[in-house]
Formats: structure tokens, C-alpha cells, sequence
């Protein structure tokens, strides 16, 4: 059974977003570290980039697959977290604590009410 925190909200493609006033904190979900197994690199966004909501804006490798990271919401990106490229496994090992990805300034708070809830998420990733 994954790990769903209930003060989250989940994109389709698996990441999550903490909203935090005007900033957002994005990572990859419990379920979604889970299926890539091993997480041995990470690569991020630069400071500064301005991303929609959808758009492809990081990647990960597992020792069995490279995988694209989706922007769940638009905005620009604020942060990124150097200690997941230093150490790709807190990804494996601390999905919703060390292991995000980038903060964000949120472009449009009304993206966040077309994210799932904890309990939608958790719907379809047991749907699966």
C-alpha cells in the first residue's frame, strides 16, 4: 500500500504539490518511486524557467527505466533541490520529505483545483 499524505494534491502522471501561500513544492509520489525502483539520477529545471502545467520539466533514471517528470501545475521555478542530484536515492527513500524536486511560484492558484485529491489519487493508483 503507498504512502498518500492528505495535506497533498496529486497530478495523474504522479507527482505531487505542496502549496505553501504563492509557492508550490513538487516531488514524485510514494507509488510512483515504487515502480521505478532505484532511482540513480536526477535532472532538474533551472532557477528562473517558466513551465506550464503539463509540460515535461524534469527526468529521472531507475536502474530500469528513465522517466520524464510533468509540471502538475504552471508557474516559475523558485528552488531546486541539490541534494536529490548529490543523492538521487532520497527520492527511494523520502519521497514527500528530502526527496523533492523544485519549488515553484504558482502562475494560476485555479491549476490546483484541477489536481486529484488524496483520495482520488489513492482511487487510481489501487485502480491499477
Amino acid at each position: 500500500m503507498s504512502n498518500v499524505p492528505s495535506d497533498l494534491k496529486y497530478a495523474k502522471s504522479h507527482e505531487w504539490v505542496r502549496v505553501d501561500g504563492e509557492a508550490a513544492t513538487v516531488g514524485i509520489t510514494d507509488h510512483a518511486q515504487h515502480e521505478l525502483t532505484d532511482v540513480v539520477f536526477v535532472e532538474l529545471p533551472q532557477v528562473g524557467r517558466k513551465i506550464r502545467a503539463g509540460e515535461a520539466c524534469a527526468v529521472v533514471e531507475s536502474v530500469k527505466t528513465a522517466s520524464d517528470i510533468y509540471a502538475p501545475i504552471g508557474g516559475e521555478i523558485l528552488e531546486v533541490n541539490q541534494a536529490v542530484v548529490d543523492n538521487p536515492s532520497l527520492v527511494n527513500t523520502e519521497p514527500y520529505a528530502g526527496g523533492w524536486f523544485f519549488k515553484l511560484k504558482l502562475t494560476d492558484a485555479a491549476e490546483l483545483s484541477g489536481l486529484l485529491s488524496p483520495e482520488q489519487y489513492s482511487a487510481q493508483i489501487n485502480a491499477t
